[in-house]
């Protein structure tokens, strides 16, 4: 058996370290802008970490919502008349979101969040009043803060997260998976999109 020459070594090498250093850069690292992924994670470590313009909005959890749980009717207090009210066929869904501003200066929170199902049924979230304290309303997001202010009710509860209301069509939970979209308020052509965990 003859041996290889030094030049067949040396690319050999070489081949290896490049094959090595591309499965590296596919592990991604905490400073990876992610714009899209599943909230479970199969699309990168830091899904569900969603980058919107200068913002990042993190899903804390996502599901069906019982108007009959003691807990579950507390997210759905200041909701007045027809919009208190589901449809046949329609559910309560809630997405619970945290939104971080690391920048000097604050920043507005988007209003422009749709959650949509795999046949283009897309749905806008319903704004309680004031009374309701753990609800998403956008606004003003502090330099270095987030989004509900720590200490806050909304900070408080299990999820952590201020919560988006939903009616949703029963057969969307069929049409899965079902999407969030996040569009930047200071800049349209800005969004990002992820699977939630329903």
């Amino acid at each position: 058996m003859s041996r290889p020459s030094p030049r067949k070594l040396r690319l050999a090498m070489l081949a290896l370290l490049a094959v090595a250093g591309l499965a590296l850069s596919a592990c991604g690292d905490s400073h990876t802008r992610v714009t899209t992924g599943t909230y479970a994670g199969e699309s990168g470590a830091n899904a569900p970490y969603l980058n919107v313009g200068p913002l990042i909005y993190e899903v804390q959890i996502s599901r069906e919502l019982n108007p009959f749980n003691e807990e579950d009717s507390q997210y759905l207090l200041g909701l007045e008349g027809a919009e208190a009210k589901l449809e046949p066929g329609q559910e309560w869904f809630a997405v619970f979101l945290q939104v971080y501003n690391n920048t000097s200066r604050e920043l507005p929170a988007s209003d422009q969040i749709t959650i949509f199902d795999t046949q283009g049924n897309t749905y806008s979230p319903i704004v309680p009043n004031k009374t309701n304290l753990f609800a998403y309303r956008g606004g003003g997001v502090p330099a270095k803060g987030q989004l509900p202010v720590p200490g806050s009710v909304a900070d408080q509860v299990g999820s952590q997260g201020q919560v988006l209301l939903f009616k949703i069509q029963l057969a969307s939970l069929d049409n899965r998976p079902i999407k969030i979209r996040i569009v930047d308020p200071e800049d349209p052509s800005q969004f990002a999109q992820a699977e939630l965990d329903v």
